[in-house]
């Protein structure tokens, strides 16, 4: 069975630009750079021909790893979401229980999610103890520190698609 990758459209069309890119530009620049490299003579000891190399390496990786991702991703209209429990794409503004702390994260997939842009992943401790969360429900949350409570105060839609 292959795990489905949740995506919004705007990470699926980050994600498929960044592969463009990758194969459209970053690419034939390696190419480039090797052959200059190899025109330098003396392969063993060469450096730039070896960090052309390494390069060459990464950036295929890269490749494969995005041609996988998108061929596996499930892709989510967060506008079009309901807003009547916590699900995939909806902003959700939780209350720290120990400290009064009011936090909002987005929930999204695990390739887009960023805490420090206010987006946690559906797949993430937290993000899963959410999921199907009402206002006024209590979230119990495993953390390395203990386990944390909180209460789901709102839950809105998102911004982006």
């Amino acid at each position: 069975m292959v795990d489905r990758i949740p995506m919004s459209q705007t990470g699926y069309h980050k994600m498929r630009d960044e592969l463009e890119r990758l194969t459209r530009v970053e690419r034939p620049d390696i190419v480039k750079a090797i052959e200059i490299a190899r025109a330098h003579g003396d392969l063993s000891e060469n450096a730039e021909y070896h960090a052309a190399k390494e390069r060459q390496s990464l950036t295929e990786g890269k490749i494969l790893e995005f041609k996988d991702k998108l061929s596996r991703s499930e892709v989510i209209d967060c506008s079009k979401v309901s807003c009547k429990r916590v699900v995939f794409g909806t902003v959700v503004t939780l209350v720290d229980m120990d400290t009064d702390e009011e936090v909002s994260y987005q929930l999204l997939g695990p390739e887009e999610s960023d805490v420090k842009k206010g987006s946690i992943s559906v797949l993430s401790p937290l993000g899963r103890s959410m999921l199907g969360k009402e206002i006024g429900d209590e979230v119990l949350t495993k953390t390395p520190g203990g386990v944390r409570e909180f209460e789901v105060i709102d839950i809105k839609p998102s911004e982006i698609a």
